[in-house]
């Protein structure tokens, strides 16, 4: 850069100080900023205890950079399955696995749950919660990846019958994202009558974003969301 300085006639400096501070050889990016999974998913010390049974970290290590999520809806107004195809990033040496955390609807049976690794993963050690309708489950990776490195997985959830008809969608994230997609799809015997979107910074908490969306001709709603920070983004319905 200094020789194209010379080249170029311009004053010492003014090319590489616009590339910012030299990084150290081997030194890992940094990685952004991360909330607990206690703060995302109620209740708290139902959290803590999922993860103490895996013995796992509570910092993943792991950020997304492009998630697509799609949800379906059945005949019978409940959630039936989950799909997400989930490109990460690493912001550490040494990650093997990506934990899975799931909630089913109130009255469900989480232990009808079933978990799906279909892409680059296979499962790893699965934990439930019966009480809470709560499920932590390891995906393991086909490789070990070092910081910077970046990791495809397809995986997915089939959801157990419950009570009541779904409402809402809600997917949490503890460190962000570099963007998100959320499509939900109505069986055409189970239609809403309105949809909208909404963004909280914690469960039960008031949504400090929302917006109205309309079904398209699919019977699927989406939302796209880019550069997000930690917090709770969803899209929830009404049947009448």
């Amino acid at each position: 850069m200094t020789a194209l300085e010379d080249v170029l006639d311009l004053p010492e400096h003014s090319l590489t100080r616009l590339l910012g501070p030299r990084k150290a050889v081997g030194t890992a990016p940094t990685g952004p900023p991360v909330r607990p999974y206690r703060d995302l998913i109620s209740p708290a010390a139902a959290v803590d205890d999922l993860l103490t049974a895996l013995s796992g970290p509570r910092d993943s290590g792991l950020h997304t950079v492009t998630h697509i999520e799609r949800i379906r809806i059945g005949p019978d107004r409940q959630q039936a399955s989950r799909d997400s195809q989930h490109a990460l990033r690493a912001h550490r040496d040494g990650i093997d696995r990506y934990l899975a955390l799931y909630q089913g609807d109130p009255g469900s049976d989480i232990t009808r749950v079933g978990v799906r690794a279909e892409e680059n993963c296979r499962p790893g050690r699965i934990r439930r919660d019966r009480t809470h309708h709560l499920l932590a489950a390891e995906l393991l990776l086909d490789r070990r990846l070092r910081a910077g490195d970046t990791h495809l997985l397809g995986y997915g959830f089939d959801d157990a019958p419950s009570p009541d008809p779904s409402c809402e969608y809600v997917r949490g994230f503890n460190s962000g994202a570099g963007q998100y997609v959320l499509q939900v799809t109505f069986h055409p015997d189970a239609l809403p009558v309105r949809c909208h979107r909404f963004a909280l910074h914690a469960p039960g908490g008031d949504p400090y974003e929302t917006e109205e969306l309309t079904l398209d001709g699919h019977r699927c709603v989406h939302l796209v969301a880019t550069a997000l920070r930690p917090c709770l983004l969803g899209i929830r319905w009404d049947w009448e």
